[in-house]
């Protein structure tokens, strides 16, 4: 039998590439010296699209006619108009549960760092400011008594509500909806959760019904004592309102790991004193990445085996 024609057009993990291989044709789009040209004589021919990020969309899809599946690395897909896919007749998947714990863990450490400015205190010793000035200032802020604000209580979301509770912090939650066998407080609006709570846990995905969600309003009644942390997606933050907060007292600190327009920081969040920055790094272990390509892997095999993915978008039914 052929091998099925599959298009990679960004680099992907060395294990994806490897394994497609030994399965599939695959085009490497990013190793093509005229693109549109490769394209134009293998647009036909693609029935599958090994995903990394990069728009996709109807303008997309149109150079695919005989495209059937758009297999996407990451749980977040807000790269993919998952409503041209549908009218195209297109399946996409994504990568779910394999990071959620490892982005949890991440969550954790990035919550700690900001609170106790442990990154701050360890540029302090590295520079040599324990031994020509001393102590590290003592923190205003600390993780005991506070209350959780989690926007977005997911497999991700979840998976920081335990960890969060082993810390003794008190949980809250803000949704499309209210979920059924949650008992921790539901708050109908992001506002108003945040005025509940002193800490605010972004796990919310990206796209135009998020964007800037998390904004002066927001920020204002989550308090002086506030805490922002955004391990989600960086379109959810207006960040130049956050800047602004952090800059007026508004807020106490921030802690992010995504930015509107990465890998582009702005100057002034690198600059404030309470801000705790990653460079997107919630999953970035070894055996995480090495699970999510493999659930890349997994979902083309299934699709031109079984026509069936193994785990579609929500959107896909």
């Amino acid at each position: 039998m052929t091998p099925v024609d599959i298009l990679m057009p960004r680099p992907m993990p060395p294990l994806v590439l490897e394994k497609l291989e030994a399965e599939f044709t695959v085009h490497k789009l990013f190793e093509a010296e005229n693109p549109d040209g490769m394209l134009a004589e293998i647009g036909p021919k693609i029935r599958g699209v090994a995903a990394m990020g990069g728009k996709m969309d109807k303008a997309f899809l149109d150079k695919f006619p005989n495209v059937e599946i758009i297999s996407s690395f990451g749980v977040g897909y807000d790269h993919v108009n998952t409503g041209d896919c549908l009218a195209a007749n297109v399946m996409v998947t994504h990568t779910p549960d394999v990071l959620s714990d490892e982005v949890a863990d991440t969550a954790l450490g990035l919550l700690l760092m900001t609170v106790r400015e442990l990154g701050q205190a360890e540029t302090w010793l590295r520079e040599g400011k324990w031994v020509s000035e001393g102590a590290y200032p003592l923190t205003r802020a600390t993780l005991q008594g506070r209350t959780l604000g989690i926007f977005g209580l997911g497999r991700i979301g979840k998976a920081i509500a335990k960890r969060a509770e082993a810390f003794g912090l008190t949980i809250h939650y803000h949704g499309r909806s209210r979920q059924d066998g949650v008992a921790y407080p539901f708050h109908a609006t992001l506002k108003d959760m945040a005025a509940a709570c002193d800490t605010l846990m972004v796990v919310a995905p990206g796209g135009a019904a998020t964007k800037h969600a998390v904004n002066a309003e927001v920020l204002d009644a989550l308090g002086p004592e506030g805490i922002l942390i955004n391990i989600g997606r960086g379109t959810v933050v207006d960040e130049q309102a956050l800047i602004a907060a952090l800059e007026k007292g508004t807020i106490h600190g921030a802690g992010l790991d995504v930015f509107e327009d990465e890998p582009n920081v702005p100057e002034k969040l690198m600059q404030l004193p309470r801000v705790t920055l990653l460079p997107h790094v919630g999953s970035a272990s070894q055996a995480t990445r090495n699970a999510m390509g493999q659930l890349v892997v997994d979902n083309l095999k299934s699709w031109f085996d079984t026509g069936n993915a193994v785990t579609p978008v929500p959107e896909m039914g």
